[in-house]
C-alpha cells in the first residue's frame, strides 16, 4: 500500500471518529439543553409573571387590561386596569414572592401600591368597575350602561385580597399592615346590597342607570367565587337562600348530560353538551379549592377534571380537521382570535365555538386537572412553537396552524393570571392553602351547605 493511499485511510478513520464525536457532543448538548418538567414550570411561571411585573400600569401598579409589546393601543388605552385581572395578578405576585422570582420587601412596596390606589378609587356600593383608568383613577366604562360597580370582577378582585391578607399577616411590621390595608378594601363590599332585594346576586350597579342592565348572575359559568365572596363576607354576607335560588336556578344548574363519557356533572351556559371555555373552570378556582369541595349540586373536583378532559378530548376529535390541534395542541378558552382576514378580534372559544384557535392560557391553566396533557402542552408550545409563541411575558395569547402559522402577539390580564396561579396550585397548592385557610371562607362555605373532605 503506498503512502498516500495510507494517509488517506488515516484521514478517512480520523474524520469518522471526529463525525461521531460530535454527533455524541450535539446530543450531549441536547440532552442537557432540555428543561425537566420543574424546570419549564419555573420559566413558564417566571415569564408570565412579568405581565404583572414589568408590564403593570406605572401609576397604580394595577394589571393593564392588556399589553401590546409593540406599543400599539385601540383607543390609547394603554393605562385601562383590570379591578378582575388585578385580583389575578395579587395572587400571582405571592407566587412570585414565595418562589423568590421577586424581591419580597419590592413586592410588598408593590401591593401597597395597589392597595393605596384601591382605596382612592371610584367604589359602588363598595363594588369597583370593571375598568379603572390607572393615571386618573377615574372610573372608564366598560360599555354603555356599565359604567359602575362589578360585583363578578370585584370577587375575582377580592379572592387576591384574601390571599394577600393571609400570606403577610404574619410578617413584619410593613407586611402586617399591607395585610390590614387588604382586609378593610375586602370588609368594605356590600355584597348583600347587589341583591336588588332579590334571590340572586346582580352583575351591575351604576348611578346613571341604576339596575337597568337587569343581570343576574346564575350558573354555571365563571361566577361560582362571587356567590361564595358574597357568602362570606363579614359584614355584608348574602343569605344562602340566593344562592341556592338565584346561582343554582333552584336546583335547575344539575345535569346528565355526558361527552365522551364523561358526566358535564352541572349545566353549562352554552348552547351545546361540551362545556363551555375553559375559563369557567379557572377564574373561581384561582383561590377556591376544588379538591374534596363539594354540595348537593356537584363535586367541584370532578366538575373541573370533566370539563378540561371533554375540552381536550373534542380537540382530539377535531370535528372540523383544523391543523392547529394534535396531541399536546389543545385548549379552548376566551382569548383573541383570528379573523377571516387574519386581523385579531376577540371571541369565547369553546366546542360550541370553534375557529381553530389555542389560547394556551387554557391548556396551562388547567394543569392541575389534566397534568399529563397540560404538561405536554407546555413542552409542546415552549419547544415546538417556541419561535411563533415566546414573548416577553410569556406565551403569547392565541395562535392557529391553519394555513400560514398566525399568533396574536398580544396578552391580555385575565388569560395571564391563571398561569402563574395555577401551575402554582399544582405544584405546591399555595393559593389554594391561603385562601382556603381564611376563617370567613371557611363560614361562607359552611353557610352555603358545602363540604370538604
Amino acid at each position: 500500500m503506498t503512502n498516500l493511499k495510507i494517509s488517506l485511510l488515516l484521514l478517512l478513520f480520523i474524520t469518522s471518529i471526529g463525525c461521531k464525536y460530535n454527533r455524541e457532543v450535539e446530543t450531549t448538548t441536547k440532552e442537557q439543553q432540555e428543561l425537566t418538567d420543574d424546570a419549564l414550570m419555573d420559566t413558564v411561571q417566571r415569564q408570565t409573571l412579568k405581565y404583572f411585573w414589568d408590564y403593570a400600569e406605572p401609576n397604580s401598579g394595577m394589571a393593564r387590561e392588556r399589553y401590546h409589546p409593540d406599543g400599539e393601543y385601540p383607543k390609547n388605552d394603554a393605562h385601562v386596569v383590570t379591578t378582575g385581572g388585578s385580583g389575578f395578578g395579587l395572587m400571582a405576585i405571592v407566587a412570585g414572592m414565595e418562589r423568590e422570582f421577586i424581591e419580597r420587601d419590592s413586592a410588598v412596596a408593590r401591593l401597597d401600591k395597589i392597595a393605596k390606589f384601591l382605596d382612592n378609587a371610584p367604589r359602588f356600593h363598595g363594588v369597583w368597575p370593571h375598568w379603572l383608568n390607572g393615571e386618573t383613577g377615574e372610573t372608564q366604562a366598560f360599555s354603555d350602561k356599565d359604567n359602575g360597580g362589578d360585583l363578578v370582577e370585584t370577587s375575582f378582585l377580592a379572592q387576591g385580597f384574601i390571599v394577600v391578607r393571609e400570606y403577610l399577616k404574619n410578617g413584619n411590621e410593613e407586611e402586617k399592615a399591607v395585610a390590614a390595608k387588604y382586609d378593610e378594601l375586602w370588609k368594605g363590599i356590600e355584597w348583600d346590597w347587589y341583591t336588588n332585594n332579590k334571590d340572586g346576586l346582580y352583575w351591575h350597579w351604576s348611578p346613571d342607570y341604576q339596575w337597568e342592565m337587569d343581570f343576574m348572575i346564575e350558573g354555571y359559568n365563571e361566577c361560582l367565587i362571587t356567590y361564595v365572596m358574597a357568602a362570606s363576607s363579614p359584614d355584608h354576607s348574602i343569605e344562602a337562600s340566593v344562592y341556592h335560588n338565584g346561582w343554582a336556578r333552584s336546583g335547575d344548574i344539575s345535569t346528565d348530560v355526558e361527552a365522551y363519557d364523561l358526566p358535564l356533572i352541572l349545566k353549562h351556559n352554552t348552547r351545546g353538551d361540551k362545556g363551555g371555555p375553559l375559563f369557567w373552570a379557572h377564574y373561581s378556582y384561582l383561590g377556591l379549592n376544588p379538591k374534596g369541595l363539594s354540595d348537593k349540586y356537584a363535586n367541584y373536583w370532578d366538575l373541573n377534571v370533566n370539563h378540561s378532559k371533554i375540552n381536550y378530548l373534542y380537540c382530539q376529535e377535531n370535528p372540523n380537521g383544523f391543523e392547529t390541534y394534535n396531541e399536546n395542541s389543545w385548549g379552548l378558552t376566551a382569548s383573541y382570535t383570528r379573523n377571516k382576514d387574519n386581523s385579531i378580534g376577540y371571541s369565547a372559544h369553546s366546542p360550541d365555538n370553534d375557529k381553530g384557535v389555542v389560547s394556551p392560557t387554557a391548556a396551562l391553566s388547567s394543569l392541575p386537572y389534566t397534568p399529563e396533557e397540560s404538561m405536554k402542552a407546555m413542552r409542546y408550545f415552549f419547544e415546538d412553537q417556541n419561535e411563533l409563541l415566546w414573548g416577553p411575558a410569556g406565551f403569547y395569547d392565541a395562535f392557529s396552524l391553519e394555513g400560514t402559522p398566525w399568533v396574536a402577539k398580544k396578552y391580555l390580564a385575565i388569560d395571564q393570571g391563571p398561569i402563574v396561579v395555577m401551575i402554582e396550585n399544582h405544584r405546591s397548592g399555595l393559593i389554594w392553602d391561603l385562601f382556603m385557610n381564611a376563617p370567613e371562607v371557611k363560614q361562607g362555605l359552611d353557610k352555603l351547605g358545602f363540604s370538604i373532605q
